[in-house]
C-alpha cells in the first residue's frame, strides 16, 4: 500500500483481461487508493491475432469490481493503441470523467509472425508487432502527457527480459521492447523538467496466457509438450519458479509512488534472477 496514490488517477493499457499483468497492475494502483482506467481494445478474436482479446461487457464488470472492492472510481474504455482516431476518442472520454491522470502505465503488448528468423519474418507482422509494442506506448504517452504537466506523475512502460537478451525467432517483439527502454529514457530526460518521471519495467517468464501459448508453441516446434517446455524454462530462473502478475504490479506500484521519487529513466528486471546485469 502507498498511501501518496490515494486520489491520484492511474490508466492502464492492456488492462482488459482478469488474468493478465495489466489488470493486476490495475488493481495493484486501485488497493492503494487510486482511481483507475482501465483501457484495451475489444475485438473479436481472428487467426491474425493469437492472443485473446477482451470483450466489452468483461471490462466493465472488471471497472465495476475494482470501484467496488477499493471503494474508489473506475472506468473502462475500448482504445487502440496502434489507431490515433481512437486515442484521441479515449482522450475525450478522460477528460470528461477525470480532472488530470497522475499515473500512465504503458502495458498493452502484443506478437505477430512468430516463430521466424530475421531473414523470413514477414513484413507485415514484423510493423504490426512494432505498432502495438512501441509506436502504442509513443501515441498514448503523447495524448496523456499534457494531462501531467500541471501536477507531475509517473509513466511507467512494460518493456520485457527479451528487451535485454535476444530469444530465437522472435526478433520482433525482442526488438520493440528494446526500443521501449530506449523510448523510456529519451521521456524520462525530457519529461524531468515537468516533474515526470518515467521508468520501465522488464518482465521475465510471468504466469499468463500469454506465456502459456508462448509454451504451447514451443512444444509444437520441438515435438514436446507445454508443461514440458514449462519446466525446462524453470530450470533456467534461480529462484525455480514463474513469476506473477502481482510481483510485476507490486514494482510499478513502487514506481508510480513517492517512494520511488529520486528514481527516472531507469529500466528495471523482474526476472526471478534469470537475468543478472552489472
Amino acid at each position: 500500500m502507498y498511501a501518496d496514490l490515494s486520489g491520484k488517477t492511474a490508466l492502464v493499457t492492456g488492462s482488459g483481461k482478469k488474468a493478465g499483468i495489466g489488470y493486476a497492475i490495475a488493481s495493484k494502483l486501485a488497493k492503494s487508493g487510486a482511481d483507475v482506467i482501465l483501457t484495451d481494445v475489444v475485438k473479436d478474436n481472428n487467426a491474425n491475432n493469437p492472443l485473446p482479446t477482451c470483450s466489452r461487457d468483461n471490462m466493465s464488470a472488471l471497472a465495476m469490481d475494482l470501484a467496488r472492492e477499493f471503494n474508489v472510481k473506475a472506468a473502462f474504455i475500448d482504445v487502440d493503441v496502434t489507431s490515433t482516431r481512437s486515442i484521441h476518442k479515449m482522450l475525450d472520454k478522460v477528460k470528461e470523467q477525470f480532472k488530470n491522470v497522475h499515473i500512465l502505465c504503458n502495458n498493452a503488448g502484443t506478437v505477430f509472425g512468430v516463430p521466424n528468423a530475421i531473414h523470413t519474418y514477414d513484413e507485415n507482422a514484423w510493423m504490426k508487432t512494432f505498432d502495438v509494442n512501441l509506436h502504442g506506448v509513443l501515441r498514448i504517452s503523447q495524448a496523456v502527457v499534457p494531462l501531467m504537466m500541471d501536477s507531475g506523475g509517473s509513466i511507467i512502460n512494460i518493456a520485457s527480459r527479451a528487451a535485454k537478451v535476444p530469444p530465437l525467432f522472435n526478433g520482433a517483439y525482442a526488438v520493440s521492447k528494446a526500443a521501449v527502454v530506449m523510448l523510456t529514457k529519451v521521456m524520462a530526460k525530457e519529461l524531468a523538467a515537468s516533474g515526470v518521471r518515467v521508468n520501465a519495467v522488464c518482465p521475465g517468464v510471468i504466469a499468463t496466457d500469454f506465456t502459456q501459448w508462448r509454451f504451447e508453441l514451443e512444444a509444437q516446434i520441438l515435438n514436446s509438450t507445454r508443461e514440458e517446455r514449462e519446466l525446462e524454462m524453470v530450470k533456467t530462473i534461480p529462484l525455480g519458479r514463474l513469476g506473477t502478475s502481482q510481483e510485476v504490479a507490486n514494482l510499478v506500484a513502487f514506481l508510480a509512488s513517492e517512494e520511488s521519487a529520486y528514481m527516472t529513466g531507469q529500466a528495471i528486471n523482474v526476472t526471478g534472477g534469470q537475468l543478472m546485469e552489472i
